[in-house]
Formats: structure tokens, sequence, C-alpha cells
């Protein structure tokens, strides 16, 4: 059937032009498609003189018993169009009239001209093209799935296959010129398959193999930008790519490669690395121009003040930049002489200029350490002057541990009072029983350990040792005294004898009889009589004994002694005390 389209003027589709196609053609080769004008049959290519114009068709005579008609609008816009006289190619579709033009018309046969012209481009392509060719054409539109490309004939580019990245309009292809590669040859459906993308990753791995084959570290190789992720560039070098990892975009500081470079950027790199194995490629933007590194010792010599911007902050320091390229590392510990700081946060912020001293410097590793705190006086060098030992200093308790107290003598400098430099007279287990954080108080400086940044202080010291004459003088073996429960223990018990001093009652001394049990002989506040059995001088301890306090009653009523012991002192009473004799001293009694 003769496509109604024709007659009206209107573009078949190619759907509809290559099923035309077909039926034009079918069951023929291409030996039949061209007869003699004494032969002509349905179906037939043959050549014809237009005779006449009329209305919208052509009249041409094609040598058989009746002329033919073909529709104007077979001439392509921009043709010349059809003049009585010229010799056109057309196709014999039908030896009636199928047009339905009325009895004027009758016994003229139908004719088609840009069928035969179809039939005979196909020819032309099927004796030069073949599976896995390359041919060019120009995309002429956009179908279901692909384009349409004309090389002579009008052939499918699927979408897939129009690149090896799929765009995502493939319609901005229409009007461009092409190369393709022939996958597919149909010839009884007259149809051909192409694809541009099977192209280009052919040429690509041709190059890629040429490629591999040239590339050595440290050439310079231009290269595109082809995609951008957060580690690095991804650069086409014309058939492989190669990775730019962030690291080796510049010298500098980046935060992203996007600051940098963008998507089909052409780029001059620097063959890094080459790993032919695994076709991988490392390449570098910053090694084009020096490193800053090379003559670092001597732009920027240990000791050596000079100035810079922060440009990141961590917990553990800030990054300081003192040129592009050179960033160095003030740790925290390197920010204040005296100041507690927790985080660098405190001291400096994003953006500062400061001022710092290098500290040292790693070329190979590429790192440089600075220092805050040494652009001013460390007042730890002078801390033997102004603490001189022996010097009685005012400070605050900052904290307390186990084994001391440390005292804030001014901002940053700290002197460790130790737990036994606390008390002469009473064993203090924990600094909390004799301070509390922040309390002021006066100590004696007993040590300066600049080096170590370390200050000694005593608390004991800010009073005569009662040990030298007060204690020995007054308490003496053989005295009976009385005394109050402090502490009790299971080993004995703690009695304070006056105030600031104990001595130990053993738990063997409590009684006759065996005690398991000290509370079960005393209790906490008890006021008893013990009797001194001796005063240890070097160990400083008073050791007591209750049970012997019995044994001397018994022994004025008998007469007898129940034991053989040193003679008793008669009790006497007991003036004075270590409250007189200095400063109040807290504490926990000695063991015996």
């Amino acid at each position: 059937m003769v496509n109604r389209n024709l007659i009206r003027g209107l573009d078949p589709s190619p759907q509809e032009w290559e099923t035309e196609l077909q039926e034009a053609s079918a069951g023929l080769s291409p030996e039949e498609w061209v007869l003699s004008h004494e032969e002509v049959s349905v179906n037939q290519i043959v050549e014809g003189r237009i005779v006449r114009v009329e209305r919208d068709f052509a009249v041409v005579d094609v040598g058989y018993k009746s002329e033919g008609i073909v529709p104007l609008s077979e001439w392509e816009e921009g043709e010349e169009p059809p003049q009585p006289g010229k010799i056109v190619s057309v196709l014999v579709e039908d030896l009636e009239d199928q047009f339905g033009l009325g009895d004027d018309y009758r016994g003229m046969i139908t004719l088609s001209k840009r069928k035969a012209e179809k039939i005979r481009a196909w020819m032309r392509v099927m004796e030069t093209v073949k599976e896995g060719d390359v041919v060019r054409g120009k995309v002429t539109r956009k179908i279901k799935g692909g384009l349409l490309v004309d090389i002579g004939v009008n052939v499918f580019l699927p979408a897939s296959q129009v690149d090896i990245r799929r765009p995502t309009d493939i319609g901005e292809y229409i009007d461009q010129t092409i190369d393709c590669l022939v996958l597919k040859i149909d010839e009884s459906r007259r149809n051909i398959v192409v694809s541009r993308r099977a192209l280009i990753e052919r040429e690509r791995a041709e190059k890629k193999a040429q490629l591999m084959a040239e590339l050595e570290v440290g050439q310079i190789r231009k290269g595109v930008v082809k995609n951008i992720a957060d580690f690095g560039v991804f650069v086409d070098l014309g058939g492989i790519d190669g990775l730019l990892h962030i690291t080796d975009m510049s010298w500098g500081r980046i935060n992203h490669p996007s600051e940098m470079v963008s998507i089909d950027q052409e780029l001059e790199v620097v063959v890094l690395d080459v790993n032919r194995e695994k076709e991988k490629i490392a390449l570098g933007l910053k090694q084009k121009t020096p490193s800053p590194w090379e003559d670092i010792e001597l732009r920027y010599p240990v000791g050596s003040r000079v100035k810079g911007t922060v440009v990141n902050v961590m917990n553990y320091g800030a990054f300081v930049k003192l040129e592009d390229g050179i960033e160095g590392l003030v740790h925290i510990s390197e920010m204040s002489w005296t100041k507690r700081i927790n985080h660098p946060s405190e001291v400096v912020q994003l953006g500062d200029e400061v001022e710092v001293v290098v500290l040292g410097i790693d070329k190979n590793k590429e790192e440089i350490s600075l220092g805050i705190k040494q652009t001013a006086e460390n007042p730890w060098e002078r801390a033997e002057e102004r603490y001189p030992i022996n010097s009685v200093v005012k400070g605050t308790v900052r904290n307390l541990t186990n084994y001391g107290a440390f005292i804030e003598l001014e901002e940053g400098i700290d002197g460790l009072l130790h737990v036994t430099d606390m008390s002469w007279t009473r064993k203090i287990t924990h600094p909390s029983e004799v301070l509390e954080k922040g309390q002021e108080l006066e100590c004696r400086v007993l040590s300066v350990d600049k080096q170590r940044r370390r200050i000694a202080l005593g608390l004991k010291q800010m009073a005569e040792d009662p040990w030298e004459n007060y204690i020995p003088s007054k308490y003496q073996p053989g005295q009976i005294v009385k005394g109050t429960v402090t502490k009790i223990t299971n080993f004995g018990v703690f009695v304070g004898l006056e105030e600031g001093l104990e001595g130990l009652l053993h738990i063997s001394e409590l009684a006759d009889h065996k005690v398991d049990n000290p509370e079960q002989v005393v209790k906490l506040g008890d006021e008893i009589e013990v009797k001194i059995l001796r005063v240890d001088h070097e160990a400083r301890k008073i050791g007591l004994s209750r049970k012997r306090v019995e044994w001397a009653e018994e022994e004025e009523q008998t007469g007898e002694g129940k034991k053989a012991e040193a003679p008793a002192q008669p009790q006497q009473e007991l003036k004075g005390g270590l409250g007189s004799s200095g400063p109040l001293i807290q504490g926990l009694g000695s063991d015996g």
C-alpha cells in the first residue's frame, strides 16, 4: 500500500520509511531492481523522463503503456524542482493509480522517487560497508531508544552506545557529524546498528597501549579532568586515566580538589609513578614547581622568630602557615610556660597572626615544630631567685592528691606540699584531713628544681620540731597520762595526748586478756589513762599501754610487782603542749 503521507505532503517517520523500503525491495536481488523500459513491473527501479508538472504531481514517462505520477513532496527542500525533460530514477510501486485522483489520471502508474533513492543508497552502502567498519554520518533525529545517523542511509545509534558515559540528553548530538563503528548489518530487514561508544573504547584501548609504552616517571603530560573526588582528580591522558591525588595538587593546604580544578579542564601534570601491571598512573601538579622544603633550614633556622597565620586548630595543637606550602605545628604544650591549657582555642583562633619560634625541622617528613611560649621569658628560669630555699611563701591549694597538695604560688607556678611535710607529730593519710581546695596558707620553700619545674614546700617546717626538745622532755617512759581515743584500727587504738600529738595503744596492750577487736574494750572519744612505754625520737613515735596502768594500781595496793618492768614514774599534770609551741598541726598520729 502507498503511504498516504506522501499525498498529503507530510514527512513520513523513519520507521515508516524503513517499512516501505523493506516492502519495496522484498525478495529482489540488486540486479532485479533496475530493468529496461521494456520490462517495467511493480517494485522495480526505472529511469523516466518528466513530461509535465501538474497540481502536486510530476508526470513521468517510464516507457510503459501509461505514464506514472510522482508526488512533488518527494523532492527535498533545497533540491532542484522537477522540470519537464529531466531524467529521474523512480520505483514502480503500482501499475495503477493508487491515489484516487479521478478519471483524468486513470491508467497512470504510481511511482516513488524517494524510495528509489533510498534503495540505491542502500545498495551503495552495502557495497562499501561491512560489520566492524568505521562510518561517518550526521545525526538527524532522536527516536525512541537512540538516534538516527545518516551515513547515506539512516542507521540506528542506541542511546547506550552514544558515549562511554551516557549523556544526560542524547538530543544534544543532533546535527553533529560523528564517527561510529558498525556493530550489525541485517540485510533482510535493511537495518544497520552502529556504536560511537565502541569506537571510542577501541581508540582508547589503542591509545592506552601506546601511552603505557611511552610513559616514564618524570614526564610532563597534558590531560583533561574527567572526574573529581574528595581524595583527588582523575585526568584523561589520552587513552588512560591517571590519579592526581589531593596531596600532590599543591604545596599548600587545600580542602577539596574542586578548589583548584574543574571538569573538562586541561592540565599539564607530572608523571610520578607508572604501574604497568595494574595499569595505574600517579600524577602530580605541585611537582612542576620546586618544593618549598628544599632550603627550609636556611629560611627558617632553628631558634629563629617568624610570623605566621593560624590555619587549623586541633585538640593537640595549632597549625601555623609560614608561607605557601610551609605549615608548622605549635603543640599545646608549647603554647604557655605557666597557663594550664585544655584546648589550643584558649590561646589562638583560626586566622590569627602569631609570632612563633622554630623549635625543630624534619625535612624528610616535611614537618616543622613551632613554639609560642618561647617568644616570652620562661618564669622557671628565675624560680630560684623568686623562691629561695627556706623562704616563706603564700599560696592557694589548687589540687589534692593521695600523696600531697599542689599549692599555686602564681599563675602557672605550683609547689608540692607532700603529706610527710604537713605535720611533725601526726601521720597524714590524705591531705584532705588537713587542707581543702581554695584554702590559702603559708609554706616554707624546701627545694627548687627549675629543670624539672618543681618546687617542694613544707608546712610543718613553719614551726619548730617538737621532737627535738618538747616531746622528749615532757613525755618519758613510765609516766601515766590521760588521753582521748581518736582512732580505732584492727591493730590498736590511737590516743590523743594533746592537740596535735598522738600515741599508739597496741591491741596487745589494751587488756590482760586477749582482745580480738579493740572496740570490745574502748570506744571512739573515750577518755582513758595510759602508761608511756617508750618515746622513739628517731621514729617519732610514742608507745602506750592500758593494761600496765592496772598493773601499777595493783602493785600499789599489794606492794608487789606483777611483772618486772621499769620503775613507774609518778603521774603528773601535763602543762603547755604543742599548741603553745607553734602553729596548729593536724593529721593522723604515728603508728607506734
